[in-house]
């Protein structure tokens, strides 16, 4: 049986990633602090490589040591090979939390915790279709219902969200989640 790292190192083998900057990230990822940021599931850098040349620290967080293997050495990018399942955000520090095409819904509150005060979240992945022509996902379990991302960051200071059709990097038609909130700032007194 194939272990899940395995499975996506072979999946980054078989079927590179995009390098290309989410869309998302280039538009808001000025508007957060520079200081730390987390990429999680950060694949081959597309976002770390970005936030990294704006002056972040960046935690990029991914599983597969062949995707990771794909990032700069640079003294701003700290790679983590981890396993999302088991991997332990730090609470309250991250400026900046990006995370592209991965949903894993145990990790909304641990996303909330590890934003700091005034901490923005960039989030966009995959809504489930019913409808004609539209990519279906194999398993439910990782793609989003209508409203449900929207719904999980409540808490937050809602920035942008939207829910859109798109097409993925074979060329299927998809449909999008994309959000960034920001975490509230309290004033001292």
């Amino acid at each position: 049986m194939t272990s899940d790292k395995e499975r996506w190192n072979h999946r980054h083998v078989d079927r590179p990633t995009s390098t290309e900057v989410s869309e998302i990230v280039k538009k808001y990822a000025e508007r957060a602090k520079v200081g730390r940021a987390l990429d999680i599931a950060a694949g081959v850098g597309r976002n770390t490589h970005f936030l990294a040349d704006k002056g972040f620290v960046v935690d990029a967080v991914d599983y597969s040591d062949v995707a990771l293997s794909k990032i700069k050495e640079i003294a701003t990018i700290n790679k983590i090979e981890a396993d999302l399942d088991a991997y332990t955000f730090e609470q309250e520090c991250y400026d900046l939390i990006v995370n592209c095409n991965y949903l894993d819904r145990r990790h909304f509150p641990l996303i909330k915790e590890a934003l700091s005060e005034g901490g923005m979240l960039i989030f966009e992945t995959f809504i489930a279709t019913a409808g004609e022509g539209y990519h279906q996902p194999s398993n439910l379990d990782f793609v989003l219902r209508k409203n449900e991302l929207l719904h999980a960051f409540i808490g937050l200071d809602i920035v942008y969200y939207e829910e859109r059709d798109d097409v993925n990097n074979r060329g299927e038609k998809v449909r999008i989640a994309s959000l960034v909130a920001r975490k509230k700032q309290f004033c001292q007194a």
